[in-house]
Order: C-alpha cells, then sequence, then structure tokens
C-alpha cells in the first residue's frame, strides 16, 4: 500500500443555514483506531439527515464527525491497532456516523460491505444508509413479508425508491405517495404497484380501494405529524406502523382505542446513534440475505444524480429542491 497523505479535502458546515454554508478545507487524514478501517472514499452518499445537519437541527452523536455524510464506498487504506490487515485494498461500502465528505474517513468494521459485484463505487456507495433503514424499518420493525402489501410515503426519495426495490425483491406489494405526476410515474417505472399523486388525490382513500378496503400491512412513514392518523386508516387490522422521520412535525394525535379494538402496532426508530455492535449484526444480516442477491444483478439503487464533492452545496440544494428521483452522490478524486 501506498503511504497516506497527512492532510486531505473534506467538505465542513461553517455555520448552520443553507447550502451555501457547505465549505472544503483541509484537514488531518484521521487514523483508526480499534476496531476501525481508514477508507479512501471513491464516492458519498448525499441523505436527508446531512441536510437536517447542516440547518443545525440534526447533531452527530458523541463521539461522531462533525463532517456530514453517513456512507460511503471506496478502498481500505489502513487498519486500525490489531485489524486484520487482509482488508487492506478492499473495495467496500460503509456505514457510518459522519465523516463521509471527504477524502478518507473511519468506518467500524463491523459497518463495512464488500461492494457488490457489477456496482459502480457510486452506486455503492448509494447502499447503506437507505438499505440499513429500509431493511431494519420495514423488515425487522414491520415484519413485513412476501403476499403482504406496505405503504412508503416519499415514494422517489432515496428511501422510498430503496423501499420499492427491496420489495419486489421480497414479493410484496407496494403503494407509494409521490407529490406529482411525473414522479409517481418514477415510482411505477421502478416497481411500484400503485403510485399516489399526494396533490390531487386522497391517499387514504386511494389506498382503500386498491386494496379492496382491506388496507395494507405495514406503512412506512418518514411524515409524521397530521399524516400518522392518516396512516392508521390505511392500516387493515393487525397492521405495523413504522416513523423513521417527522417531516410534518414530531407529535400527533392518535385514537387509541381504534389501535386496541385493530391491534395496531406503532414503532420506530433512529439509526445514527444505534451502537456498532448492533450496526454490524444488522450489516451481518443484510449481507446475509440482500448482498448475494445484489451481486446477481437482481436489484440496484435508483441513482439520480452526481456531484463533485466540492459541489456539495449544489448537491443539497438539489435535496431541498424536492427534484431527485432516487440517490444524491458526491464524487471523490
Amino acid at each position: 500500500m501506498t503511504s497516506l497523505p497527512e492532510r486531505m479535502t473534506a467538505v465542513a458546515i461553517s455555520a448552520p443555514g443553507g447550502p451555501e454554508v457547505l465549505v472544503a478545507e483541509e484537514r488531518p487524514v484521521p487514523q483508526p483506531g480499534p476496531g476501525e478501517l481508514l477508507i479512501r472514499v471513491a464516492a458519498a452518499g448525499v441523505n436527508r439527515p446531512d441536510v437536517l445537519q447542516r440547518m443545525g437541527f440534526y447533531p452527530p452523536p458523541p463521539g461522531a464527525s462533525d463532517l456530514p455524510g453517513l456512507e460511503v464506498a471506496g478502498v481500505v487504506a489502513a487498519v486500525g491497532p490489531g485489524g486484520d490487515p487482509e482488508w487492506l485494498g478492499q473495495s467496500v461500502c460503509a456505514l457510518v456516523a459522519g465523516g463521509g465528505y471527504a477524502e478518507y474517513c473511519l468506518a467500524p468494521v463491523g459497518s463495512c460491505l464488500p461492494v457488490p459485484k457489477g456496482f459502480s463505487m457510486a452506486e455503492a456507495a448509494a447502499l447503506p444508509e437507505t438499505v440499513f433503514t429500509v431493511w431494519h424499518n420495514l423488515f425487522e420493525r414491520g415484519w413485513v413479508k412476501d403476499g403482504e402489501t406496505a405503504l412508503v410515503h416519499g415514494g422517489t426519495s432515496g428511501i422510498g425508491t430503496t423501499a420499492i426495490g427491496l420489495c419486489r425483491l421480497f414479493d410484496v406489494r407496494v403503494i407509494v405517495t409521490c407529490g406529482s405526476a411525473e414522479k409517481c410515474d418514477a415510482a411505477r417505472a421502478l416497481g411500484a404497484d400503485l403510485a399516489i399523486d399526494y396533490s390531487s388525490e386522497d391517499f387514504v382513500e386511494a389506498v382503500k380501494a386498491f386494496t379492496g378496503g382491506a388496507g395494507v400491512d405495514v406503512v412506512l412513514d418518514m411524515v409524521g405529524g397530521d399524516y400518522l392518523p392518516r396512516n392508521l386508516e390505511c392500516l387493515a387490522d393487525d397492521g405495523r406502523h413504522v416513523s423513521i422521520a417527522f417531516q410534518r412535525g414530531a407529535k400527533a394525535e392518535v385514537d387509541i382505542t381504534q389501535m386496541m379494538r385493530r391491534r395496531l402496532t406503532l414503532t420506530g426508530s433512529t439509526l445514527r446513534a444505534r451502537s456498532a455492535d448492533f450496526k454490524a449484526a444488522l450489516a451481518d444480516e443484510i449481507h446475509g440475505t440482500l448482498w448475494p442477491r445484489l451481486s446477481a444483478g437482481e436489484w440496484k439503487p435508483a441513482m439520480d444524480q452526481s456531484f463533485a464533492l466540492a459541489d456539495a452545496s449544489a448537491a443539497h440544494a438539489r435535496m431541498q429542491a424536492g427534484a431527485h428521483v432516487g440517490k444524491i452522490v458526491l464524487t471523490v478524486g
């Protein structure tokens, strides 16, 4: 392996604010500790939590890098003390708690997965954050299984397009909501069984009509607020509601009698602050269950646009504008 540089280019948040507060700066190359790998980053995913962090609403957990970026793909450049040297030179993608917007990024060994066969680095960088989130919340917490039906809001977001893909892989019917007729067309092209334009349709009525009044088995919700009681109307008896964000507010009014009478389950989670052991266990399950199918060419993430690392502000502006379909990534070098 070639020797490591002492300094690197990274994109930092100069102050809470709009996309313009993302600025390139020089920083020391971080040194991996025990249980860590240093990745020479080829690409980094851009996600909604990065935007929230930039705006000052989602600080990194204790001990994490202050740089944004929750997923990367690249080549292992160094291993921490006591680490397995066989990692050196391997192409990996990784879920990280921060630091992805840089030429080098630290990652826990347990959160690293090999780049699937046939995937570019940009495609691999688009996997960890959304795949880990969808797998844990829709398939583990929501217990969705083949033959069931899921409702996913934000159908053309990174989460939404990933949910469509994984539902198709595992024979789950998937209904999504989108903000325009064009986005509904895009969601259907990706495999959604039904795409509802929430700007012109009542999604509750559309779900009931599509399911013959039965409702869906699981709702994956990133909207929160006044969507929660409407989501519960969409659920079948014994249905499960999983919250992963709350773009329309963190509080909602719930009819407890409906929850009891229809045996509904309300749950949710956050991923960034979970322990390294939890993420490693999740990565292991995903590697064994999903990765062989990715390497077999059965699914790839929907890719929107790639931007150079120095153009991170433009990438954030595109995400905030809501025009994207699928994943936005930053390329390095």
